[in-house]
């Protein structure tokens, strides 16, 4: 079956948002005569979303009224600051422009909520380009689950078949599997150090956007 769109997660996938997370862990520690923490800690867990990076941050126990607190600030000055440092990753930008050249869609299918992901779409002027947004309020279940991405291929009007999945967590291959759509996990993404792609039972591994022309050269073929 021919291949007619590619969709992305976004965090760690499409785009680099962990430097507007970075910024507001580091507001909120400075805001509390803390020291900065690095950069690193932050990245290596914001797949597990704000309650990972506010545990990874500050000394309270989740769970609490005190780390609840802590997260509701985290998720406000987020929303004040989510596109302000978020990039596309290297390599993603001249990927997009081959895919359209190639006359096929893209789009994002993200666990990440609509208030964030509409408005970095925009600032990035990519909801312009972008065939579809996905988010966890369009769906029953978020990935793992199927859902988001059967969600796209209907508003596509395609096959699942027809679509490749680009995902740099588990559940993102996860839910490509379990929609039907072609997956291709990413190693340049929010990835745990003691987690691998390798583990996930995606199609095809990529190391860099670019590699991923190969990889839609040889589905457009039929290969």
């Amino acid at each position: 079956m021919r291949l007619r769109a590619v969709l992305f997660d976004m965090d760690g996938t499409l785009l680099d948002s962990a430097p507007d997370f970075i910024a507001v862990i580091q507001a909120m520690r400075s805001a509390r005569d803390l020291q900065p923490i690095t950069a690193q800690a932050v990245r290596d867990v914001v797949s597990g979303g704000a309650r990972a990076m506010v545990a990874a941050a500050f000394a309270e126990a989740p769970g609490t009224a005190a780390f609840e607190a802590l997260r509701e600030e985290f998720l406000q000055r987020y929303q004040a600051h989510c596109a302000v440092l978020t990039r596309p990753y290297p390599g993603i930008s001249e990927l997009l422009s081959d895919i359209e050249r190639a006359h096929l869609r893209w789009g994002v299918a993200t666990n990440k909520p609509l208030r964030y992901a509409e408005p970095i779409m925009q600032q990035l002027q990519l909801h312009t380009r972008s065939a579809v947004l996905l988010c966890p309020e369009h769906v029953a279940q978020s990935k793992p689950a199927p859902d988001m991405l059967l969600l796209a291929c209907q508003q596509m009007a395609l096959q699942p078949g027809e679509v490749l999945f680009v995902g740099d967590d588990e559940r993102d291959i996860a839910a490509g599997r379990a929609a039907g759509c072609r997956t291709a996990a990413v190693t340049w993404g929010y990835i745990h150090p003691e987690d691998h792609p390798s583990h996930w039972g995606a199609d095809v591994i990529v190391n860099h956007p670019g590699e991923l022309r190969s990889v839609l050269d040889n589905a457009l073929c039929g290969c």
